[in-house]
């Protein structure tokens, strides 16, 4: 085959499936991250009246999933809050159960509010009260059910937007609507909650934890027990992070979840990551700047912050500001793609 110019040759590589790399060099390999994902804030108090709407209009046949996805307006389609993490709010109300089901993607419920309400995983109640972190990690049976008198909401985690870039994601109904209780109620929070002391008699047989609960009762007595004798992170106030206690890493292998605790007119340090990060205000207000943008946040609010963008906690009053976040450090470890502006003890 002759080829009579460049612009006809062009064509034929269009034809061919094939493109020249030296037009898109520039767009595939950047001098540095450049995230499609922009900062944003989900104001709860305005999300509430729509979310107890919608569980008078719809029924569980219509909706039982009553979820608002908080769909970053820089990926509506396929629609995500940071990169390869989703973030939504669910509510359900007295006496609503969901059909078991189980899928591959890592998921985790942080406790918004409300009470006498359950989660099954793989057999086992994990009691839902706020600020509590239950996991619900991947290809683990799980359903839920309300037996409170008052709307339950809580905090969506998940990793499926990296599940499905990976094409990995697959799912799956249980066999009946609800799992039956196999193992005494909250057992494994109750086995593994007491410190360092781990059973013996156990082995690690997955990547995640094995702690279906961290209440929150547990993270308000470690801060107490901290107190004002640590200066703790500069950019992120006394920081904790929810571990695996097994191998004293993150909860799941594609997440992280951590708290912290900023002190009354605590101003961060600025900071920016290979990250992408989610915040939810837990308690107290302030403020926080990523980039040139800056959100002021109060209880329950969300918080998207993108990767390698620099991002500062800001807590102007003269109480405590408690905020959940989450972040896909592990999975860029695991394939090393993390990078931190401030490497350090931090890091």
């Amino acid at each position: 085959m002759t080829v009579e110019s460049s612009e006809a040759a062009y064509r034929t590589l269009d034809e061919l499936a094939a493109a020249p790399l030296w037009r898109h060099y520039g767009s595939l390999f950047s001098p540095e991250p450049r995230s499609v994902a922009l900062p944003h804030r989900w104001d709860y108090a305005a999300l509430r009246p729509l979310m107890l709407h919608f569980t008078r209009t719809l029924s569980l046949d219509e909706a039982e999933r009553r979820v608002l996805m908080l769909v970053n307006p820089g990926m509506q389609d396929p629609p995500a809050t940071v990169n390869s993490l989703f973030a939504g709010i669910q509510i359900i109300l007295p006496g609503e159960t969901a059909q078991a089901h189980r899928h591959t993607a890592n998921a985790f419920r942080f406790i918004i509010e409300g009470a006498s309400a359950y989660t099954t995983v793989d057999g086992e109640r994990l009691h839902m009260n706020p600020g509590d972190l239950l996991l619900t990690p991947g290809w683990h049976w799980h359903d839920h059910r309300h037996e409170g008198n008052d709307p339950m909401m809580w905090l969506d985690g998940l990793d499926f937007p990296l599940t499905n870039a990976f094409e990995a994601g697959f799912f799956e109904l249980f066999g009946d609507r609800a799992q039956k209780s196999l193992v005494p109620d909250d057992l494994s929070s109750r086995r593994f909650i007491h410190g360092r002391l781990n059973p013996a008699w156990e082995q690690p047989e997955r990547l995640s934890s094995p702690v279906g609960n961290y209440p929150w009762r547990e993270t308000e007595q470690a801060f107490a027990a901290i107190a004002d004798d640590a200066e703790g992170s500069e950019s992120e106030g006394i920081v904790l992070e929810y571990t695996n206690p097994w191998t004293g890493g993150s909860v799941l292998p594609t997440m992280d979840c951590r708290i912290s605790r900023l002190r009354p007119h605590f101003h961060g340090q600025p900071r920016r990551t290979t990250a992408s990060a989610v915040l939810h205000v837990v308690q107290g207000h302030g403020h926080v700047e990523i980039g040139e943008e800056r959100f002021d946040f109060g209880p329950k609010d969300v918080i998207a912050v993108p990767g390698w963008q620099p991002y500062r906690l800001v807590n102007p009053t003269a109480e405590d500001t408690f905020v959940f976040s989450y972040s896909n450090r592990p999975a860029l470890q695991a394939l090393g793609m993390w990078r931190d502006d401030q490497p350090g003890p931090e890091a």
